[in-house]
Parts: structure tokens; C-alpha cells; sequence
């Protein structure tokens, strides 16, 4: 397809970039260290460390990982933290090592951790204690050797430190117990090599190491580990950092607030690697569910940014004091994960002044592939344009290229495309055209302009709150139950977080009830994934070789 998208682009905006800029993610995040030393880097319960302070925690984290573990590149690193200082922390400290960070939802269940800790051989696990309980259950028949456990003020100076750490366990009673044989005190790493990084002997990199496995259903709901390497990661952050430009002045102070979790690739790649690189302030928040105290803490912030998705866009609309607070600063409002939809994106503009710029992307992609226009002063309705460097066509079911205003396939190309599937050639083969594009699995309609709309996502994939939700996945556990014959999946429209899940159920007993099911989705899937309604049926729609017609379904 003809590169019309160039003709759209904001003026002072590249068509390409040159991943050749930094060496590895390593030489990102040392310049941006040196040249931003004394910039605050990350906020959390109201304390801030700057990019010097930084550096000097991951310098002495990974002398602890390099020296008393034996870490050393190449090796697995699985981190399991909500959005806390020791997060990114712990990801360049591993950076640093040349260790491949494997992310993990820290909500998941022992059916869950098993499944990622065997297939990324992840040999070390860094979890927040409120979820080591379920770590301990994982471990048996795993490869993890080592797990260091942190308390949330574990970043945070000593008296603030205790307070938190204390309130959480005996006040809030957060910290279910648990006994891990050999777990290592996070505090206690960090403190170990103070005054003496001088230790420390950084891994030499290059584009084509792996930095990520970062796990996604694809579209089959099998777990798969996306390889994403130096070069992807590199060509995400130029990509982006030249597309948010005539918004964010690196010059200036520029404070993001990060709501969305950060082990989640599109926080991971705007907030931790994006804004990095230009020497922004991330204002993490640990629990944007709690919108009463996420609204105090906007009200405190002069924030510049917000990286968000539709459904918390429109929780926070609703809450009260919402419009309390000082939007004066605000020139950026980057939502992805999900669709963005017309009725949030004009009153969130209406009331803060700043237009919802939607992006799209996908976890093969490191993510990015699309944007609207950082300049664009409305709401349009599409994914945008095909950011800088990035090739893409439209395949018809036959294979087949379409033209302008014609639908098919979306297939990408360009330095974000990951190398493959961890340990899955045939599944790296089924999604990469013989010219080396991904399949999306999206069909969509580019117009003369060069703007990308979305017209039929992956047909049976469910997006909770900007959460992939696989079928395959959690009617794999409920039909294990023993009182249940077979069950479909559905997403359903909600209000609050876009879609949730309807499944149905063909129970083989009558005594099947839906508080059996609730309870047996509880134990063996995360809280996004398990199902919001249930339905009994007696059976269930199928093709002429069986196959459930979840299309009748829904």
C-alpha cells in the first residue's frame, strides 16, 4: 500500500527513524540518566526519586542480581509488581544484566503462574508480598530457584517505610501469609551493595537480544511469550517520542500520570520506556480502582499527561470532585488498549480541554502501530495513522492486497515487529506473511487520508477494561469442572469497562450451580477474565462439524 499517511503527518514529524540512534534500551536509559540526573523520574506515595537516584538503585539491585544470584544474560527475570518504584527499578536493573524480563499480572492464580513459569523457564521472581501466597503454591514443578519478596514502602525512606508496610499487613490485612523457604528480602538486596556499585558489570548488548517475554492469548488463547528484542523496544520509544513531541517539550517539566499497570506493554512502553527517554515525571498509581483517592492525588499533581484507556477515562468522569481539578497543564490524553469511544472522548475534551489522542497496538508490535495526530483537536473516530517507519497492507481472505477504502487484514511491518514466538516457530509462522508481515487479525479500512479505521477486531476475543480475554482460555478451565458438559464465551457491553464476560454453561448435573462456577473461575483465572453473567443452557449453538457458534451467541 502507498505510504498516503505521510501526507497527514503533523509538520516536524519524521517518516522515519533510525534505530542505529542507541546501541540497546541500555544506552536509552544511561543517557537519559545523565542527562536528566536531577529531573524527578517516578512519584510514589508522595515521594519522588530523580533520574541520578535511579540509576544508582539499579546499580545497586543488579550487583545483588549479578553477584549473590548468579544472574547473568540471557537468563529469565520474571517480575510480578503492581505500579511501584521497584518497578521499574527492578526492569533496568535487569536491562542492565542483559537478563529477558518476563512480565507477569501479579493477580494471576497458581494455574496461571505455572503455565508462564514453565514456558519462559523463568529461574528468579520478583514479587510484592500481597501476592507471594500464590507464588508459594506455584512453585512446586517449576524452574524458579529464586524469589525475592518487597513490601510496598520497600522504595520509600525508612519511616514512611514502616508506616506503609505496617498498614498493609495488620491494618488493611493485605498481606495473605505465606512461607517460602529461602525468599529474599527486596529491602535487604537493594541495601547490600549501597556504596559499592562499583561492582557492577553491565552486559554488552545489541538490537538483537531479547529484552521481553511478554505473554499474550494471540488469537487462540494459548499462552505465548512475544519476543520482544532491543531493536523493537528502541523503535517503539523513537517512534513515539517523535509523535509526542509537539506535546511533550523535553525541555520543560513534563509530569504522566501512569494509572494503567505497568507490566501491561502499552504503560510499559509510553510510561516506563517513552517518557523515560525524554526525562518525564511518572506519577504512579498503585490502585486506579480507587477513584475517590485517584482523584485527590490529580488534584495535587500539575499534570501534563495521562496514559489511560477508555473505560477509566469514564470512571473518572463520573467521580465526584472530578472537575475540581487543574487541567491548565494538561496537553496529553494518550488512550490505547481498547477502543476509545465518542461519548468519553468529547466530554473528557469538554471538561479538560484536551482531546483523547487513541492509539493502537498490539503486543507483537513492542506495541505500536498506529496513532491520531498529537495536533488532532477532536475526537475522529480511528486508530489513526501508521506511525513513523511502520509499512502496513490489507489482505482480503484470499490473501490478496485491497486498496483504499477497501477492508481487509491489517498487516504490519517495520523495526517494532517482534522476532517470533518464545519456543513457537509454527505459531510465529501462522501470523507472518512470506515478506515478512504480522497478521493482525483486525480487519480495517484505510481512507485517503491515510487514517485507519477499526472495522471488526479478532472475532472472539473479549477486551475487558483493555484486558485480553481468550475463550479458548477460560472455557478450557470452566469445562474441566467435573458438573459441567461444555460452556462459550462471550463479551458483553458494559459501561464501566467497555466489555465483560457472559458465558454459557451446559451442566452434565442439575445440581450445577452458578456459585459452583464463580467459585471453581475464582481459583484457576484472574479477576478480569472470570465471568460477569452466567447462563445456563441446555445446549449450545454448533456447525455441521460441531464447532460452538459463539456468532449466534453473541
Amino acid at each position: 500500500m502507498k505510504p498516503v499517511w505521510l501526507n497527514s503527518y503533523p509538520e516536524g514529524v519524521p517518516h522515519t527513524i533510525d534505530t542505529n540512534e542507541y546501541s540497546s534500551v541500555l544506552d536509552v536509559f544511561l543517557s537519559s540518566c545523565r542527562t536528566h540526573a536531577v529531573k524527578p523520574a517516578y512519584t510514589s506515595f508522595d515521594h519522588t526519586i530523580n533520574f541520578g537516584e535511579l540509576e544508582v538503585l539499579t546499580q545497586q539491585f543488579a550487583c545483588y542480581l549479578q553477584h549473590d544470584l548468579g544472574l547473568k544474560k540471557g537468563d529469565r527475570f520474571a517480575i510480578m509488581l503492581p505500579n511501584l518504584i521497584q518497578y521499574p527499578v527492578a526492569v533496568l536493573s535487569a536491562i542492565r544484566l542483559g537478563l529477558i524480563i518476563v512480565n507477569i499480572d501479579p493477580m494471576y492464580t497458581q494455574r496461571e503462574l505455572k503455565l508462564q513459569f514453565n514456558d519462559s523457564g523463568a529461574n528468579t521472581v520478583l514479587v510484592l508480598e500481597s501476592f507471594a501466597c500464590e507464588v508459594e503454591k506455584a512453585l512446586e514443578s517449576v524452574p524458579v530457584e529464586n524469589v525475592i519478596v518487597t513490601r510496598l514502602g520497600d522504595c520509600l525512606p525508612a519511616s514512611k517505610a514502616f508506616l506503609i508496610n505496617n498498614a498493609a499487613k495488620y491494618i488493611k490485612k493485605a498481606v495473605p501469609s505465606y512461607s517460602i523457604k529461602g525468599a529474599i528480602d527486596f529491602r535487604k538486596a537493594l541495601g547490600k551493595y549501597r556504596g559499592r556499585t562499583d561492582q557492577l558489570l553491565d552486559a554488552e548488548l545489541g538490537h538483537e537480544d531479547l529484552l521481553f517475554l511478554q505473554y499474550t492469548g494471540g488469537t487462540t488463547g494459548v499462552p505465548k511469550g512475544v519476543e520482544i528484542t532491543h531493536r523493537n523496544m528502541i523503535a517503539n520509544i523513537l517512534m513515539s517520542r517523535e509523535w509526542t513531541k509537539p506535546a511533550l517539550n523535553a525541555d520543560s517539566r513534563q509530569c504522566i500520570i501512569a494509572p494503567l499497570p505497568m507490566y501491561h506493554i502499552f504503560c510499559m512502553s509510553v510510561n516506563l520506556m517513552v517518557m523515560m527517554s525524554i526525562g518525564a515525571e511518572n506519577v504512579l498509581v498503585l490502585n486506579p480502582r480507587d477513584f475517590n483517592g485517584f482523584v485527590k492525588l490529580l488534584k495535587k499533581t500539575e499534570l501534563t499527561g495521562i496514559t489511560a484507556v477508555t473505560t477509566l477515562l469514564r470512571k473518572l468522569l463520573d467521580t465526584p470532585g472530578f472537575d475540581d481539578i487543574d487541567f491548565s497543564r494538561l496537553n496529553l490524553t494518550f488512550a490505547g488498549g481498547m477502543a476509545v469511544t465518542r461519548d468519553v472522548a468529547e466530554e473528557w475534551q469538554a471538561r479538560t480541554g484536551c482531546p483523547v489522542i487513541e492509539a493502537y497496538g498490539l503486543s507483537e508490535c513492542a506495541p505500536g502501530v498506529s496513532s491520531v495526530p498529537i495536533t488532532a483537536t477532536e475526537f475522529n473516530g480511528s486508530i489513526g495513522l501508521p506511525l513513523p517507519g511502520t509499512k502496513i497492507k490489507l489482505l482480503d481472505d484470499d490473501g490478496k492486497e485491497v486498496g483504499l477504502n477497501e477492508t481487509g487484514e491489517l498487516c504490519v511491518a517495520g523495526a517494532q515487529v517482534m522476532r517470533g514466538y518464545w519456543k513457537r516457530p509454527d505459531a510465529t509462522e501462522e501470523v507472518m506473511t512470506d515478506d515478512g508481515y504480522l497478521r493482525t487479525g483486525d480487519y480495517v479500512s484505510v481512507d485517503e487520508q491515510g487514517y485507519i479505521r477499526v472495522l471488526d477486531r479478532k472475532k472472539d476475543m473479549i477486551l475487558v477494561s483493555g484486558f485480553n480475554v481468550f475463550p479458548n482460555e477460560l472455557e478450557d478451565v470452566v469445562n474441566q469442572h467435573p458438573k459441567v458438559t461444555e460452556s462459550a464465551a462471550i463479551g458483553i457491553d458494559d459501561r464501566n469497562a467497555g466489555q465483560v464476560v457472559k458465558l454459557f454453561v451446559v451442566p452434565s448435573c442439575q445440581s450445577l450451580t452458578e456459585e459452583d462456577i464463580r467459585a471453581h473461575c475464582k481459583e484457576h483465572l484472574t479477576g478480569y477474565k472470570r465471568p460477569k453473567v452466567v447462563e445456563f443452557m441446555d445446549d449450545l449453538p454448533k456447525s455441521n462439524v460441531g464447532k460452538i457458534l459463539r456468532k449466534e451467541l453473541r
